[in-house]
């Protein structure tokens, strides 16, 4: 279950985060981001539902931990404190118990930055295949428009250009679970389009475009650290912006 990807969203939000596994879900959890009223998109019934209505997730994310309460009584100690010194309260000992120290409260949450990698990836990725729907459509506009049967066979590309942008629409519209889909149309660009260049003698540089634009895009889908996913970003959408500008131009 480990290996199982999950999306998950708020009930007030319309797009979703992810994709995460149990243990990084259990981990938003105990950072107070997940709660089990937070919805997660079951594939099997392909609708979202109530986490707490998931026992086996819910059993993994929420395991049972025995609440520990402090009882208010006065304590007498022999030691005496040294003049200037701040007295340690409650609150001080919670904070140390769950790392939240003075020395770690400027420190940035891995799980906000897990978050804000898999939002720059999902941009990423629509902007990716917006750009590669414009190189592979736009030249056969006039195909496309008349749906002339001979004219697509000639330029296959230009159905492709129609997948992506359907994929891009799907994408801005908060559609992560298509991200397997996305991934196949990464691949397929590598096979399918490289094959294609390469049997029209297109050049060398718009053969690497188009791979550092496919590989980029693959990525976008499954990088979850920001580091990586700013790189896969540059990748995906400076290989199909070039790939863009010079079959346009």
């Amino acid at each position: 279950m480990s290996t199982q990807e999950l999306y998950i969203r708020n009930a007030t939000e319309t797009e979703a985060r992810g994709p995460f596994n149990v243990q990084q879900v259990a981990d938003l959890a105990d950072a107070g981001h997940v709660t089990p009223e937070t919805l997660v998109y079951d594939s099997t019934a392909e609708q979202w539902v109530v986490l707490s209505s998931k026992e086996d997730l819910i059993a993994s994310i929420f395991p049972i931990r025995r609440k520990l309460g402090l009882k208010q009584k006065e304590i007498q100690t022999l030691n005496t404190a040294e003049a200037g010194t701040k007295a340690i309260t409650v609150n001080d000992m919670l904070d140390a118990a769950e790392g939240r120290t003075p020395e770690t409260r400027d420190k940035a949450d891995p799980e906000i930055a897990m978050m804000r990698a898999a939002r720059i990836g999902m941009i990423a990725a629509i902007v990716t295949l917006v750009l590669a729907a414009a190189a592979e459509a736009l030249p056969s506009t006039a195909a496309l428009m008349t749906m002339d049967g001979t004219a697509l066979l000639a330029n296959p590309l230009a159905l492709l250009g129609v997948v992506d942008l359907i994929l891009a629409v799907m994408l801005a519209l908060g559609v992560t679970a298509l991200y397997p889909l996305v991934r196949f149309r990464a691949a397929l660009g590598l096979g399918f389009v490289g094959f294609i260049f390469y049997a029209q003698g297109v050049s060398s540089e718009l053969m690497f475009a188009a791979i550092a634009g496919s590989i980029g895009l693959y990525l976008c889908t499954l990088v979850v650290r920001l580091p990586s996913a700013i790189l896969a970003a540059l990748a995906g959408i400076g290989g199909m912006g070039l790939l863009a500008w010079r079959l346009l131009t």
